[in-house]
């Protein structure tokens, strides 16, 4: 007997190989045919060797485009009539649309659509609107809806945009939960922090705050560069990772200029391997405005790091406040500078969260029970149609 075919789609090849890492391979090994669908690119190539999967390139755009749109809704029509899945299951506000329309029209049995974030939410007017009837007719098209955090499951019930019989959270939250034996601090030697540390240019007494994601507005970039600005400790470091960004949310000139100027904050662009930053660093700041369920506030517990987060979606589920982290209000220069303070000077405090960092994620968001209960969803659902 055949398996049943699952097509997994994201917008963008990257977030198929990144944010869904590993689960492709794991869900080929239990049943399931896996398709991964997504634009094209190097990464799905990379998700194909790595994966052992098949892909399918199909182009999408992040922004709006209904011309564009169209064609890859007919492209992905055309792939559902062909291979027939069982279920297709999309990731990503475009891929959503497209995915679960595409797989409604064609008769695909189950669809199902996670949603790890909206960029609905700072968003107003004519486009907010546009944009919240898009996310509608998404989730009408879905058979299952799943947000991965609590804050997303009362975000949509608030504003209408499905019953609730139509969601339900996997696990404890996260699109794929976290592998903590990849990420530990066991896994980078000392040897190789006194190299990155000297090749950055940072001392043995410094506190190193770290930043991990795209470098654009809506992640709090703006305040977190001010704030440390403004903090002026001796002996820290800003460690930005991640790629600048400049088409879609660019950072501000004078921001830009801060971080050019100021010797004391470190920017890498983006990097492949994160856990060696984590290795040298003391704590993350994540200011974000908006999240689904950040995976880097996960990774950044498991390599034991205490966390400052904003009080959104995801990242106030991970953090408990003061036992793993702190709690800030969004867009608060304030906030993060007052918190920031209190880390790298309160040395009893920062060592009792600093202590509970990995085992709070260990307990909470283990990669395999996220996999093992979305792979129980799966055979419940395909159960289901054969009764």
């Amino acid at each position: 007997m055949s398996k049943p075919k699952l097509i997994r789609i994201t917008t963008v090849p990257i977030s198929l190989k990144i944010l869904l890492k590993g689960q492709h391979r794991y869900m080929s090994q239990n049943s399931f045919e896996v398709i991964g669908v997504a634009s094209v690119g190097k990464e799905l190539d990379d998700v194909q060797e790595k994966e052992g999967i098949k892909v399918v390139a199909l182009n999408m755009t992040r922004t709006i485009a209904p011309f564009k749109d169209i064609v890859s809704l007919w492209h992905m029509y055309q792939l559902c009539k062909k291979e027939k899945p069982a279920i297709v299951h999309s990731h990503t506000p475009k891929a959503g649309i497209i995915g679960m329309l595409a797989a409604k029209l064609a008769g695909v049995p189950i669809r199902l659509h996670t949603v790890a974030g909206l960029p609905l939410m700072e968003v107003s007017g004519l486009k907010r609107k546009l944009l919240n009837s898009v996310e509608k007719i998404t989730y009408a098209c879905a058979t299952k809806v799943y947000p991965n955090s609590k804050g997303l499951y009362d975000f949509i019930i608030e504003n209408h945009f499905t019953s609730k019989n139509k969601l339900k959270i996997i696990a404890n939250g996260s699109s794929n939960g976290i592998d903590t034996s990849h990420f530990s601090p066991e896994v980078i030697t000392q040897d190789e922090c006194t190299n990155l540390k000297i090749k950055l240019g940072i001392l043995p007494e410094d506190f190193v705050f770290v930043f991990v994601g795209r470098l654009v507005g809506d992640k709090g970039i703006n305040e977190l560069v001010i704030a440390y600005s403004q903090l002026k400790t001796p002996n820290s470091k800003l460690l930005l990772v991640g790629p600048l960004e400049t088409e879609l949310d660019p950072l501000q000139p004078k921001i830009l200029e801060e971080i050019e100027r100021n010797p004391n904050i470190i920017s890498v662009g983006f990097q492949s391997d994160v856990r060696p930053y984590f290795a040298v660093s003391d704590c993350l700041v994540f200011p974000s405005y908006r999240e689904g369920f950040p995976n880097v506030v996960m990774q950044a517990g498991a390599m034991g790091l205490p966390c400052i987060v904003s009080d959104i979606n995801g990242c106030n589920e991970i953090i408990i406040e003061g036992e793993n982290g702190v709690i800030i209000p969004v867009k608060s220069v304030e906030a993060i500078k007052v918190a920031m303070f209190k880390m790298c000077n309160d040395i009893k405090w920062y060592q009792i969260l600093k202590q509970n960092s990995r085992k709070l994620i260990q307990q909470r968001y283990e990669q395999q029970v996220v996999w093992k209960e979305l792979l129980g969803e799966y055979n419940k659902l395909i159960s289901q149609l054969e009764k």
